[in-house]
């Protein structure tokens, strides 16, 4: 069974930076393609970026901000976030493009002042 944990939110003020950390198990990792995802109060769960190879792909509101990173033989996944906004707030997920069943319980992200 696929399990994800993810790690590195946190509460930081407009402008700021983070990165989140996505530990993957139970999977053959590296032939997958990898994928953050965020939810809002109040919201469905969007995409925020996906990495599959070389290629990458990102939501047109964290375009140019936000970069996605995979290390196959950690079976780890990166969420480098900069230039945070409010609209940013929420919690991050990290799990398959398209998606396993099964969800990790995601680490919030707080932008505010």
């Amino acid at each position: 069974q696929v399990q994800f944990v993810e790690s590195g939110g946190g509460l930081v003020q407009p402008g700021g930076s983070l990165r989140l950390s996505c530990a993957a198990s139970g999977t053959t990792f590296s032939i997958y393609t990898m994928a953050w995802y965020r939810q809002s109060p109040g919201k469905q769960r969007e995409l925020v970026a996906y990495v599959t190879g070389s290629y990458k792909n990102y939501a047109e509101v964290v375009k140019g901000r936000f970069t996605i990173s995979r290390d196959n033989v950690k079976k780890m996944v990166y969420l480098q976030m900069n230039s945070l906004k409010p609209e940013d707030t929420a919690v991050y997920y990290c799990n398959g493009n398209p998606h396993f069943d099964s969800w990790g319980q995601g680490t919030q992200v707080t932008v505010s002042s």
